[in-house]
C-alpha cells in the first residue's frame, strides 16, 4: 500500500484548538517567567503563594498557570463570535494581549491580594528586587506589566499558528 500524504487543514477541530491552546500557554509561560524572574527575581514569590517558596515551585506551579489560562483561552477564542474575530495570527496576538490584561488585572488586582491576606503578608516581596523602597515596587510592577505583554503576544501567536497548522496522516493510518 502506498505512504502517500493524505493532508486536511482542520483549523476548527477540536485537537487542534486543545492542543493549540496547551501549546499557547506553555509558550506564553515560559516567556513571561523569563520576564518574571529576570526583571524581578519574582519567581520564587509565585511558588511561595502556592506553599512552595522556591524558584523550582515557583516556575512549576507558574507554568501550570500558563497552561491552564492558555486551555481558557482556546475555549474562548473558539466560541463562534470570537473565533470569527481571530482568523488571522495578527488578531489572534490582539486577543491575546487582551486576554492577558484580563488574566494580570484578575490575578494582580484580586487574587493576589486574596493570597497575600491568607500567607499574611503585608507588601510586595521588595526584598526579592535588586532595588529598594519605591524602586523595588516600580520594578515589579513594570515587571509583571511587562510579563503579561510576553504572555499575551507569545499565547496568541502560537495559538495562532498551531491552530492553523494541517494534520498530516498516511493513507495506511487512515484505513486502520
Amino acid at each position: 500500500m502506498s505512504q502517500s500524504r493524505v493532508t486536511a487543514a482542520l483549523p476548527g477541530s477540536v485537537r487542534n484548538t486543545w492542543t493549540a491552546g496547551l501549546a499557547g500557554g506553555l509558550v506564553g509561560g515560559v516567556g513571561m517567567g523569563i520576564v518574571l524572574h529576570a526583571g524581578a527575581n519574582l519567581m520564587s514569590f509565585v511558588g511561595a503563594l502556592y506553599g512552595w517558596p522556591t524558584v523550582v515551585g515557583g516556575w512549576a506551579v507558574h507554568l501550570l498557570n500558563s497552561v491552564l489560562a492558555g486551555l481558557l483561552f482556546a475555549f474562548l477564542v473558539s466560541r463562534p463570535v470570537l473565533q470569527q474575530q481571530t482568523t488571522t495570527v495578527a488578531e489572534s496576538v490582539a486577543a491575546g494581549l487582551v486576554y492577558a490584561a484580563a488574566v494580570g488585572l484578575l490575578s494582580a488586582g484580586l487574587l493576589l491580594p486574596l493570597s497575600m491576606t491568607a500567607l499574611g503578608v503585608q507588601s510586595l516581596p521588595e526584598p526579592l528586587v535588586p532595588l529598594p523602597g519605591m524602586l523595588g515596587s516600580l520594578l515589579v510592577v513594570v515587571s509583571v506589566g511587562v510579563a503579561h505583554v510576553v504572555y499575551g503576544v507569545l499565547l496568541g501567536a502560537t495559538y495562532a499558528v498551531v491552530q492553523a497548522r494541517p494534520l498530516t496522516a498516511t493513507v495506511a493510518d487512515i484505513i486502520e
